[in-house]
């Protein structure tokens, strides 16, 4: 039985397969700018919000920490804190309330905020979100009463505004309608290295118009302020987004780089990979390298991937070295394509045959990878 293929979890096979897959789309965002667009506010606070919007995670949260934003942006954009704060509380007052929140008291403190002043027990449930969310998820209900100054039947409104709310903002706009991705990053075999370079698809056309730049560098008076601060603040949104795709090529070369093995082999040669061996290469922040591979893609002759896939758990080998996760997978995959029909492999033949190729891998991790691959037991493979 040596032609036979269960799951297909791999791509080894699909060489010519160029197309972008499918994949569902959010549009938490969509909903955030389009009422961006509708606040009269100056195109740099404006970009300064789009910035956070862009780091929120589906949930609506921002799990990004205000300095590790402020990194990410230019130097010359001279950002400071109070600044980034001020378009924080800007994105936390649009809808669904919630969103933007740095953690659950947060979250839920929003929504409260957002309510009618006349809600029944409002001021109550503030108090308790706001400092004494840990009793709460305790069941400390008689602490609270003391706490909060409120009898059984206080509680039990508090507790019933409380239940009422969205712990997770942005749940609701996970869009199931599949959207095809366009990559972000291409890449392809040039003189004998695999070599990264920008979809130039994927990047927003921005151009400035240069009759504009020609006319007021002509007509250099006062009354022409306002337009040169426009022109500036045209050209630093422009030089924000070319740095954001910098970004990501950086960190796609590295990760072709890392992996240049698996582009010419499959998923067999996938090699073990952590954000922070990236995030060393390129002296970025681990978290900036996080966010910049997540639904980011990346076409390459075997197919779409997230760059967040090169990424991922791995086991140890016997030389002191390790293996990734995915290319153990490829490996059961193969040794069962492979097996004879009469006699299927178990799974700790399978993980004694890893074995002697020094790739230490316990049974029931076997079981699990070859379960993920949709592989049937041994007692359904076996051909009666």
């Amino acid at each position: 039985g040596g032609d036979r293929d269960w799951g297909s979890a791999s791509s080894d096979d699909d060489d010519e397969n160029f197309s972008p897959q499918q994949v569902a789309a959010c549009s938490l965002r969509d909903h955030l700018n389009s009422q961006l667009a509708l606040l009269n506010l100056p195109l740099r606070d404006r970009q300064i919000v789009s910035a956070l919007i862009d780091a929120l995670g589906d949930d609506g949260y921002l799990k990004t920490s205000l300095e590790e934003l402020l990194e990410l942006f230019p130097a010359e954009i001279d950002l400071d804190a109070d600044e980034l704060l001020i378009a924080l509380r800007h994105l936390q007052n649009m809808e669904p309330p919630g969103v933007g929140a740095r953690d659950a008291a947060e979250c839920l403190g929003l929504q409260l905020k957002a309510l009618p002043k006349s809600t029944p027990y409002l001021a109550e449930a503030l108090k308790l979100v706001e400092n004494h969310l840990p009793l709460l998820a305790a069941r400390d209900f008689g602490k609270l009463k003391r706490l909060l100054h409120i009898d059984d039947v206080g509680l039990r409104g508090v507790r019933s505004l409380i239940t009422s709310l969205n712990p997770r903002p942005g749940s609701g706009f996970s869009n199931t309608e599949a959207n095809y991705v366009i990559p972000d990053v291409v890449v392809r075999k040039l003189r004998g290295r695999w070599q990264a370079a920008l979809n130039e698809a994927a990047m927003p056309k921005l151009r400035l118009n240069r009759i504009y730049a020609d006319i007021l560098t002509r007509n250099r008076e006062s009354s022409n302020q306002q337009l040169a601060a426009q022109l500036q603040e045209a050209k630093w949104l422009i030089r924000n987004v070319q740095q954001r795709f910098e970004t990501i090529l950086r960190v796609s070369q590295a990760i072709v780089d890392r992996q240049r093995h698996f582009f010419d082999h499959g998923d067999v040669a996938m090699r073990p990979m952590v954000l922070r061996e990236i995030a060393e290469i390129l002296s970025l922040h681990e978290s900036t390298i996080s966010r910049v591979t997540t639904q980011k893609y990346m076409l390459t002759p075997r197919g779409t991937y997230e760059l967040k896939y090169f990424f991922g758990s791995h086991v140890a080998t016997d030389t002191g070295g390790a293996a990734s996760a995915t290319a153990i997978r490829a490996l059961i995959k193969q040794l069962i394509a492979a097996e004879d029909s009469a006699s299927p492999l178990t799974d700790s033949r399978i993980a004694d045959l890893l074995g002697g190729q020094g790739i230490v891998v316990a049974r029931r991790t076997i079981a699990k990878y070859r379960e993920a691959l949709q592989i049937p037991p041994v007692n359904l493979r076996k051909a009666f």
